[in-house]
């Protein structure tokens, strides 16, 4: 491999979106037809990826459905045996010719008309693993051993540049934080998994109300607010749009009430190596306010100005019914919009909604 490739991965460590015309380049240089980075952070959610144009909607197409669930091959590149650590491997020998022809993967390559697949996977300190893989036509067999040769003297820059990648993101997601405190926001961002990577003072200072866990998690006190965390942090990790998006925390005698809200990492903020699934920011509450405008409702909860409108209606004493004929709108309407603002509160009765929301007015402190 030249030295002009190696300073090219070198490049994408820092710029992410360089990686495809890296790996088009190993691709041309190794004999293959296509090539792919897969980042796997536990086995609840697909692994991320880059590719070369030649399998973008291939690995799309496996990564949006189960078949990424339960291909041999993925499971081969997560648990691969330790001897195959340092170097470039063939799929193929470690799976049966049984196991071969059953996984949905190996049969979309196959339609493709793409056949060996040469791996290298990079475990990281972060607990994720990066794995590159190389796609050969079915027509031209596996690679000349001069190729796979030269891959494995490519293999500890690519395990360099994974592992600084990784480093990165930890700073980055620290970066974050550190910007939410400036605004007295308390947060924390979370792994795929729940362990926390990066998290400010403010959030630190909520102990016990939040506080840390085994084997770096995080909790709350409160058991049904942290069971509702838990469930979100799990939805927003599988990329699921409908997740719990705020969650109240009751006060107590010695502490006000809090809502946690939830944001999943999207799009451009995912880069390829990013760890953090979920950002978590703590809002503080006062129960001794009035009770909190549309505007705030919508802030806090995610309402939409429909389901805002209905629940300050139902905070001055309105019935359901009322409330329907004060916005015009019909009972059934109504009570689809109660369902979903029960949803978003993590609330199950209309009594525990009321409590809630008469509690939530922002404190200034």
């Amino acid at each position: 491999m030249t030295e002009q490739l190696v300073d090219k991965i070198y490049e994408a460590t820092f710029v992410p979106e360089l990686w495809p015309g890296v790996l088009h380049d190993m691709s041309m240089q190794s004999g293959s037809a296509a090539g792919a980075l897969l980042v796997f952070d536990g086995v609840a959610r697909p692994p991320r990826y880059r590719t070369t144009k030649l399998t973008q909607d291939l690995l799309s197409q496996i990564m949006t459905t189960d078949d990424w669930k339960h291909s041999v091959c993925v499971r081969t590149l997560t648990w691969v045996k330790p001897g195959a650590l340092s170097r470039f491997f063939y799929l193929d020998d470690y799976t049966t010719p049984e196991q071969h022809e059953r996984d949905r993967s190996r049969i979309r390559l196959a339609e493709h008309g793409l056949g060996e697949q040469l791996s290298a996977r990079i475990p990281l300190p972060s607990g994720e693993t990066v794995a590159f893989t190389l796609e050969r036509w079915l027509r031209d067999g596996r690679h000349e051993p001069k190729s796979v040769a030269e891959l494995d003297r490519l293999r500890p820059h690519l395990a360099r540049a994974g592992m600084v990648a990784a480093r990165l993101c930890l700073e980055r997601a620290q970066a974050a934080v550190e910007t939410l405190e400036a605004i007295r926001l308390p947060a924390a961002v979370l792994g795929g998994s729940g362990q926390v990577l990066a998290v400010n003072g403010l959030m630190e200072d909520l102990h016990p109300l939040i506080f840390p866990t085994a084997f770096g998690g995080i909790a709350i006190a409160d058991k049904a607010a942290d069971t509702l965390l838990n469930e979100a942090i799990e939805v927003a990790a599988s990329d699921c749009r409908d997740s719990i998006g705020s969650i109240p925390i009751p006060g107590t005698e010695r502490r006000p009430p809090a809502v946690v809200h939830v944001l999943p990492v999207k799009g451009a903020a995912r880069d390829i190596l990013a760890s953090g699934a979920v950002v978590l920011v703590v809002t503080m509450v006062s129960d001794e306010a009035p009770a909190p405008s549309h505007e705030v409702l919508s802030s806090l909860f995610d309402l939409t100005p429909a389901e805002a409108g209905l629940a300050g209606m139902l905070m001055i004493g309105c019935s359901v019914a009322d409330a329907a004929g004060e916005s015009s709108i019909s009972v059934k309407s109504a009570r689809t919009y109660l369902e979903r603002i029960f949803q978003k509160t993590g609330t199950h009765r209309q009594s525990q909604l009321l409590a809630l929301l008469r509690s939530t007015q922002l404190h200034n402190g």
